[in-house]
């Protein structure tokens, strides 16, 4: 391994445990075009595991396969141990994955927790008469905002005030709102600063320490480095190479990504 590689020092302490969640010779095909062909994967319980790849490469879809956007054309998911095959998101959703995409989708105009919970608000009374229950909506918002992201935002402030760092992990805690066991990342920190970056690194980091299994998909090196325990490279749809971050190079990454290959 070459001097630039960077190490990840808070690996989980799961080792070579059965997967969490899996993908097994995973083939999707639109018309007349192989987005992804033969992928494999397996992501451990409580690891940060990264999927990587020039654009183009299969990591958009294959992260809506997991996240039941998509049905794989052949081959096959398991989530612990069990197979699955989701016809939509709320079906994944309802199996405990979550997916923060990069839009974000946020209401500038409307507060943190009616963000976090719209959809979802909890209610009170019974059937067609029930309302929802703001006083339990704020409480809520609050308890996942300081407890499972460790953060002091105020869930009555509008969106709009909030940085874009701050508006990330809104998202994130509105994910959250459904209590998934495996968060998935879409480009979690693009198009931010370098505080806002370590911000997002943080929760992420934060929501391992909680119990979570992240899947980040990204084309950061940077991001990936500094979070992920593994990394899978995706390359023209198919896996290239699944590697220990601390067991690859900066140069060979990229090599991986541009070629298929390392350097």
């Amino acid at each position: 391994m070459s001097s630039d590689a960077p190490t990840v020092s808070d690996a989980p302490t799961a080792g070579d445990a059965d997967p969490k969640i899996a993908a097994e010779n995973v083939r999707k095909v639109f018309g007349r075009i192989v987005a992804l062909d033969d992928v494999s994967l397996s992501v451990r319980e409580n690891e940060i595991f990264a999927v990587v790849g020039d654009n183009g490469a299969g990591k958009s879809t294959l992260m809506n396969l997991l996240c039941g956007v998509h049905r794989p054309t052949q081959g096959s998911l398991s989530l612990d141990g069990r197979p699955v095959a989701f016809d939509g998101p709320d079906e994944a959703r309802a199996a405990g994955i979550e997916t923060v995409y990069q839009d974000l989708a946020l209401m500038d105009d409307l507060d943190v927790a009616t963000n976090i919970f719209m959809g979802n608000f909890p209610r009170k009374g019974v059937g067609p008469f029930s309302v929802v229950d703001w006083e339990e909506t704020y409480e809520r918002a609050a308890t996942i905002v300081d407890t499972h992201l460790e953060r002091d935002i105020d869930p009555r402030a509008e969106v709009a005030y909030h940085s874009g760092g701050e508006r990330q992990l809104i998202a994130i805690a509105r994910a959250l709102a459904f209590d998934p066991d495996v968060v998935i990342l879409d480009e979690p920190t693009s198009a931010l600063s370098v505080d806002a970056t370590e911000l997002v690194r943080e929760t992420v980091r934060t929501l391992r320490r909680n119990g979570k299994t992240i899947i980040i998909v990204s084309h950061s090196l940077d991001e990936i480095f500094g979070l992920a325990d593994r990394i899978g490279v995706l390359y023209r749809g198919s896996m290239a190479a699944v590697t220990n971050t601390d067991d690859v190079s900066t140069d060979e990454l990229r090599s991986l990504m541009v070629s298929g290959e390392r350097s």
